[in-house]
């Protein structure tokens, strides 16, 4: 019976040690760094990764505003309507177990993320459900968002789940953009666009920032608070992120919530506006995720919540709550774990979580296109 207590002892002790491999920086603190060949990763193959990085910068300009509006020009009335800025170059950091093993250009400087912005945002409704607010994402959002936003016979079937998986299908107007103006078709014109007939709720992706918005300004209403406030004392701040990190919404994005003006954020940037913020504090909220919500040894967010936002949806096996998956797929990196989970933000903005491998990526201004062959070099760094 001794060596039995015993033996569960060791294998307990092992499994402690095993949760505690991770290393996680401290606020401020200089983020520690070690050798490639200290876990087993092949140099010269990393500094292939990162060099290809470094030679493959986004072709946008460098001045978003103009990106921007040259990237979705053909979007009817489109515009910017909220804060942008003028970006730096390539950039990026490569973790193993929480320790840099690559970095590259200026890590500290706070650009644009555009739709890396999503990932954040859907763990707002992460929090709200583990906080007891929202009791299912399977729950209809008119009954918790009662007014106009969800009326009538279309809208009002419109689940969490929709909203996060980007097939709500949400129909109307907010902040002055129109659903069907956003990412039109490529057939068709503005009278085809604007009296389509609605997708069933469910049934169909459609990449679409009014109604990213839309889950915006919903949990706006649920929490009662500022996202921005939110996501600073529920996840930032606890993971030790900077203070230069900001969320701003469009300019005129406003709303009253109980006697108060809020502002309502964007969960992306192609009209302006999203998160703001440093290649190293988008590493921390990436090690928070890779170690499955946990900083530490506190719980900031719940594993069960993670799971569920890198669940496949119905219409598309590439898609979570507003996580990309590496599954089989239109988006699928051919030859890497289909475990791997990332976020994704126009100008090649990446954060990409592979658990097999205890490995965090983060890339700035890669051209969107060869993100897979980037991760391809760094995966064939660990062999």
């Amino acid at each position: 019976m001794k060596l039995k207590y015993f033996v569960l002892l060791m294998f307990t002790g092992l499994l402690n040690l095993n949760a505690q491999d991770y290393y996680f920086p401290e606020v401020n603190a200089n983020w520690a760094q070690k050798p490639p060949q200290s876990f087993k990763i092949n140099e010269t193959q990393l500094k292939n990764a990162v060099d290809f990085a470094k030679a493959n910068e986004y072709s946008g300009s460098r001045d978003l505003r103009i990106a921007i509006l040259k990237g979705f020009e053909k979007e009817p009335f489109h515009q910017i309507l909220g804060p942008t800025k003028k970006r730096g170059g390539p950039a990026g950091m490569i973790l193993k177990n929480g320790y840099v093993v690559a970095q590259w250009g200026d890590t500290k400087r706070v650009d644009m993320t555009f739709s890396v912005t999503k990932s954040f945002l859907s763990t707002m409704a992460g929090l709200a459900e583990d906080e007891g607010l929202l009791s299912s994402t399977n729950d209809k959002v008119g009954d918790y968002v009662w007014d106009d936003t969800f009326k009538g016979a279309h809208n009002s079937k419109i689940t969490w789940e929709h909203l996060l998986q980007q097939n709500s299908a949400w129909s109307g107007e907010l902040w002055g953009g129109k659903d069907w103006a956003d990412r039109p078709p490529s057939e068709g014109n503005i009278d085809d666009w604007k009296f389509a007939t609605p997708k069933e709720p469910g049934t169909i992706m459609e990449y679409n920032d009014v109604r990213v918005n839309v889950l915006a300004y919903s949990l706006t209403q649920l929490w009662r608070k500022p996202m921005p406030m939110i996501l600073k004392e529920k996840i930032m701040d606890k993971i030790g992120a900077s203070s230069t990190w900001r969320w701003y919404g469009y300019d005129h994005a406003w709303t009253e919530i109980d006697g108060l003006q809020m502002k309502s954020v964007t969960g992306g940037g192609h009209s302006g506006a999203g998160i703001f913020i440093s290649a190293e504090d988008m590493a921390r909220f990436g090690l928070l995720f890779l170690n499955d919500g946990k900083w530490k040894n506190d719980q900031l967010i719940s594993s069960s919540w993670i799971k569920k936002a890198t669940t496949p949806s119905t219409p598309n096996p590439n898609y979570g709550y507003m996580w990309w998956l590496n599954k089989k797929g239109d988006r699928h990196w051919e030859g890497l774990s289909e475990n791997i989970y990332y976020a994704a933000g126009f100008g090649g903005n990446f954060i990409v979580i592979d658990k097999e491998n205890d490995l965090v990526v983060v890339t700035r201004w890669l051209e969107p296109n060869k993100i897979g062959e980037f991760m391809t070099k760094v995966n064939a760094a660990l062999k």
